[in-house]
């Protein structure tokens, strides 16, 4: 016959014979000890802003991307739509609509959108180029 180990007050995973379920809730108390610490403390310390405020400021100047040509089949879809249906005033029910139109449009009918798309990409390359132009030279 073999001896068993009597069981005695809680020992690490290696001693125990395999427990670790001790180990990790003494691990998780500990975390969340910390973490109450760190979000007490964090109140106490300055905050830094200057390098926020500079940031906001240059992308304040930065230009926009342009909208898709989807984006632009919505407007004129919006309009439309709620014209034929004044009774549907839910943005969701509008956008399903005209997501499902979307996709049964043939590329024929897509291109006028497409053209604006492309017109309107071009111009936001041309500004994003001054607008680095104006960063390089520090104005």
């Amino acid at each position: 016959m073999t001896k068993k180990a009597p069981k005695s007050g809680p020992l690490s995973p290696s001693c125990s014979g395999g427990s670790s379920r001790n180990l990790e809730v003494a691990v998780k108390s500990s975390e969340g000890a910390r973490r109450s610490t760190r979000l007490r403390l964090q109140p106490l310390r300055k905050p830094k802003t200057s390098p926020k405020k500079k940031s906001v400021k240059l992308r304040s100047k930065m230009p926009k991307k342009p909208p898709t040509a989807f984006f632009f089949f919505l407007e004129d879809f919006r309009k439309q739509y709620q014209e034929e249906n004044p009774e549907v005033k839910s943005m969701r029910e509008i956008g399903k609509t005209c997501g499902e139109k979307w996709k049964t449009m043939t590329y024929e009918e897509k291109v006028k959108y497409y053209d604006i798309a492309t017109e309107k990409r071009e111009e936001f390359h041309r500004a994003m180029t001054e607008y680095t132009k104006r960063m390089e030279s520090g104005g």
